[in-house]
Parts: C-alpha cells; structure tokens; sequence
C-alpha cells in the first residue's frame, strides 16, 4: 500500500513539472489549462508507454505533442522550443502521428 502511495506521488510531482516547464516553454499564464496524460500505446512499432501535452491558448486553438516514454522520465529538452508553439497546434483529435 505505501510502495503504491510513493509511486503514486512520484508520477503527481512529474506531472507537475511537466506542467510547470510546459508553461515557462511557452510564455502561458497561470489560466490557461494544461493536461498531461500517459498513457499505453499497443500498436506495433509505437513505444509502450508515452507522455501526451496538450494546452489551449484560444477557445479553438489546441497544442499538443508527445514524449515517448512515462511521465516520470521526461525532461525539458523533451519540450519542443518555443518558436515550434504553432507548429504543434492540432485540430483534429488524431495524435497518433507525433
């Protein structure tokens, strides 16, 4: 039971510094939502487990890009640079390229 609450924990502070660099990377105000999710791939040839980012800076404007490893491995050179912030706006749902 401890050994799940450790586990537990570790994952929330990873996910809060993911969040935390997530916004520092790309100038967003405390307001704006950002959601980190990890999550099973098993598609062939996709990484068993993968860290997905997604915020919004507009109503109908979503960004999102992957890291392809758990949430607790990520680090900040995983974040795409800044001037890529418009590159990785998505519309569709579908991430299952990038």
């Amino acid at each position: 039971m401890l050994k799940t609450a450790s586990r537990n924990a570790g994952k929330i502070d990873a996910v809060r510094r993911v969040k935390d660099w997530t916004r520092e990377r790309f100038s967003l105000d405390d307001d704006v939502a950002v959601m980190v999710a990890e999550v099973a791939c098993g598609l062939p040839g996709c990484p068993p487990i993968e860290t997905i980012v997604t915020f919004w800076t507009a109503p109908k404007t979503r960004h999102a890009f992957k890291a392809f490893k758990p949430v607790a491995e990520v680090t900040i050179e995983d974040l795409p640079p800044y001037w890529m912030k418009n590159a990785i706006i998505t519309e569709s749902g579908d991430l299952s390229c990038c």
